[in-house]
C-alpha cells in the first residue's frame, strides 16, 4: 500500500481465531509491530465490523472485518536541518552514512539541534513515512559524538523494527578500528565484563563486578604496535553497551589515545614514544575509534549488506605521526 493514511481492511479466516488481536493485525499487515497495532487500537483507530476495538488482547473472531485507519505522521519534534554528511547507500527502507566524528546523533539537553536527526530530516523529508506515529529516522544504534564511522538508519516503521530485532540478537557485523596505549597480550583475544553505569560518576560506564550491569563482550585484534607504547586494534562486538571499547580497554589498563572520558592521566607508555609521536598522541582532541565495518541483512529485500569505511584524516595522520 503506498499511501499509509488509507484505511487497511482485513477479514479473518477461521486459522486466526482466538489469536489476539494486535499479533493478528501486526502479522497481517507486516509493515506495523505490534506496539504500534496495540498504540492505534487504544487510540480508537482500529474497528471490528464498524465497532472501535480498543483492547489489544481481545481474542480474534474469524469471519470479522477489521479496519485499521493511520493517521498521518506527525511532524518531528526535532527541526530539519542542512547538515552534510556522506552517504554511502540508501533505499525507501533504510539509509546507511559515514558519520562524522564531532556530530551528536541525537538531540538532548545540550545538543538541542545541529545533531544526525536533525540532518537526516532535512536530507530524506517526505521519504519518511512515520514510525511509532511521527515522521523521524529510526535510530536503531547510535556512536558517541567523537567517534566516527558506518551507521546504518531506518526510515519506516517495517525497517526499524526488523533492526532493532536484528541489533538486539546481536545477527549484525561490527567491526571498529581503535588506538589504544601499551600492547595487548594476548595480541588477540576478549574482554568480557558487564557494563553499567559508574556509581562515582554518572556520566562514565564501569565493568560492574557485583549486579547491575549488563553482559559485553568484545574481542580483539592487533593489526600494529607503535614503538611498544601504542597498538593499532580492530574490534568486533558481540553485544553493544555503552562505550563499550572505550569502557573494556581502559579497564584493562589500555585506554583509547585521546578518550576524554577513560583517560585520566598521562599514560606511562606514552614515554616510549619519539617526542613529536607523543605530542600528537597525548594532544589528539577525542578517542581514536572509527566504526569501520557494518554489515546486516536488509530488513526488505533479504539482501546481506556490507559497508566498510577508512578512518577520517585525523585518524589516519595520527597513525603517521606515530608509526
Amino acid at each position: 500500500m503506498t499511501d499509509d493514511t488509507q484505511p487497511v481492511f482485513l477479514t479473518a479466516g477461521a486459522e486466526h481465531a482466538g489469536q489476539r488481536t494486535d499479533r493478528f493485525l501486526a502479522d497481517a499487515i507486516g509493515t506495523l509491530s505490534r506496539s504500534r497495532v496495540k498504540a492505534l487500537m487504544e487510540g480508537g483507530h482500529v474497528s471490528r465490523a464498524g465497532v472501535p476495538l480498543r483492547e489489544p488482547s481481545d481474542p480474534v473472531r474469524a469471519g470479522m472485518c477489521y479496519e485499521i485507519r493511520q493517521p498521518p505522521a506527525i511532524p518531528a519534534t526535532p527541526v530539519a536541518q542542512a547538515i552534510p554528511f556522506v552517504i554511502l547507500h540508501e533505499d525507501s527502507d533504510l539509509i546507511v552514512l559515514d558519520k562524522p566524528a564531532g556530530l551528536v546523533v541525537h538531540p538532548a539537553p545540550g545538543n538541542e539541534d545541529g545533531t544526525l536527526v536533525n540532518a537526516l530530516l532535512a536530507h530524506c523529508g517526505d521519504s519518511l513515512t512515520g514510525i511509532g506515529g511521527e515522521r523521524r529516522p529510526g535510530i536503531v544504534h547510535r556512536l558517541d559524538k567523537d567517534t566516527s564511522g558506518v551507521m546504518v538508519v531506518a526510515k519506516t516503521e517495517r525497517a526499524h523494527t526488523a533492526l532493532s530485532a536484528a541489533f538486539a540478537a546481536r545477527d549484525i557485523d561490527r567491526t571498529y578500528l581503535a588506538l589504544s596505549w601499551g600492547i595487548l597480550a594476548p595480541a588477540a583475544g576478549s574482554f568480557e565484563g558487564a557494563i553499567g553505569r559508574d556509581r562515582r560518576d554518572r556520566k562514565r560506564m564501569s565493568v560492574v563486578h557485583h549486579g547491575g550491569g549488563k553482559h559485553a563482550l568484545t574481542h580483539y585484534r592487533t593489526l600494529q604496535t607503535f614503538h611498544g607504547a601504542a597498538s593499532y586494534v580492530e574490534c568486533r562486538l558481540a553485544t553493544g553497551r555503552t562505550h563499550q571499547i572505550r569502557v573494556h580497554f581502559s579497564t584493562a589498563g589500555h585506554p583509547l589515545l585521546g578518550d576524554p572520558v577513560y583517560l585520566r592521566r598521562i599514560p606511562a607508555a606514552s614515554r616510549g614514544l619519539p617526542d613529536e609521536a607523543r605530542r600528537a598522541a597525548l594532544d589528539f582532541p577525542r578517542q581514536a575509534l572509527h566504526a569501520a565495518r557494518l554489515g546486516f541483512v536488509h530488513p526488505g529485500t533479504g539482501e546481506s549488506m556490507l559497508f566498510e569505511t577508512p578512518p577520517p584524516d585525523d585518524f589516519q595522520t595520527l597513525l603517521e605521526k606515530i608509526a
